[in-house]
């Protein structure tokens, strides 16, 4: 089968692999139908984070069962399914709490010894705990799959930042970040009831996106122009509400600035930089809250995917570019110079 595979830094190549096979009973085989390329994964691209010459990358699926190990008894061949960027065994003591990202046998596709989301097919291990059935029927829809594909890792992680930060309806809540996580963070702040969304963005396509979502105001400024704009918008106090989704010392920094008193930083961004601009001093003087980390989002999937099959929500316009296999190098190359937002492979 073929799969996209990282060398080093912006060398990313679509090579022939091993096609996967059963190797645990609790093993499932997916050939994958729609997959797509993350925000974080531009950080292996650009040498940022460290990868294995040769490592499959990729974290982001809907497929089809091929096979199922003689443990499986949630799911048959011909069940379309999503799966979150984490698999799980969905027994331990911290997937039945909700936070598989924890769980003791639990990994990250791409990490080496295993596949990628970016590929042809994929051996999904504990198959029982990680995957999610869909509706058989939606494998062949256009217009859903990208929604339903946003549900593996952006639209669950725009959802927890927006958990974490505790929003809840009536509450002003800031976005710091205009990439596919904030801007589902958008969405899931308006989902649980938000009455005013600052978004912080200066790139018209995603600002429009963001107002689409849900956003009431945009700031554009950043750092402390963006504190001091967002703070003389709400009256001098700042946001009940915040979801960092940068993960920079910089976006840190802003997002536990403009925190009103009393209130909660929700961070999803993956965290470069040192202490990533936290300032305990600060947050202990203000009782501000900071909540998040690595979104369960096995945990989230179920209700999220409720709200997307009834309508309710519909994150596919974070979707901007539709590629083949072929073209998942130039894919990257387009989200690394931020001549698209997130690039969506089809099978």
């Amino acid at each position: 089968m073929r799969a996209t595979v990282i060398h080093g830094p912006h060398d990313i190549c679509i090579e022939e692999v091993p096609d996967p096979r059963i190797q645990h009973p609790a093993d499932a085989v997916v050939r994958v139908v729609s997959a797509c390329i993350c925000g974080s994964d531009l950080w292996a691209y650009r040498g940022v984070a460290s990868r294995v010459a040769g490592q499959r990358i990729g974290h982001e699926f809907l497929g089809v069962v091929e096979e199922v190990g003689s443990e499986v008894t949630g799911f048959t061949p011909g069940d379309f399914v999503v799966a979150p960027f984490v698999w799980s065994d969905g027994t331990c003591d911290y997937c039945r709490q909700g936070l598989q990202t924890s769980c003791p046998h639990g990994g990250f596709w791409g990490e080496v010894g295993s596949d990628g989301g970016q590929g042809e097919a994929v051996r999904v291990p504990y198959a029982d705990g990680t995957l999610v059935e869909l509706p058989r029927d939606a494998v062949t829809d256009e217009k859903l799959l990208p929604g339903l594909l946003a549900l593996s890792d952006v639209m669950s992680t725009g959802h927890h930042a927006a958990i974490s930060a505790r929003v809840r309806p009536g509450a002003t809540v800031a976005v710091v970040g205009d990439g596919a996580v904030g801007l589902c963070g958008v969405l899931a702040a308006r989902r649980l009831g938000a009455d005013r969304i600052i978004a912080l963005g200066r790139h018209r396509s995603r600002t429009d996106i963001a107002r689409s979502f849900g956003a009431t105001d945009v700031v554009a400024e950043r750092g402390e122009a963006a504190t001091e704009a967002i703070r003389e918008m709400t009256g001098g106090q700042g946001a009940h509400a915040v979801l960092e989704a940068v993960g920079t010392e910089e976006s840190m920094r802003t997002a536990i600035s403009l925190t009103r008193d009393g209130g909660a930083v929700g961070y999803v961004g993956v965290p470069h930089g040192g202490s990533a601009g936290v300032d305990i001093g600060q947050m202990f003087d203000r009782n501000i809250t900071l909540a998040g980390g690595v979104a369960p989002a096995r945990a989230y999937i179920p209700e999220l995917l409720a709200d997307v099959l009834a309508g309710v929500i519909d994150p596919a316009p974070v979707f901007d570019r539709t590629i083949d296999l072929d073209g998942v190098p130039d894919g990257y190359r387009a989200m690394d110079d931020r001549s698209a937002l997130k690039v969506r492979i089809t099978f």
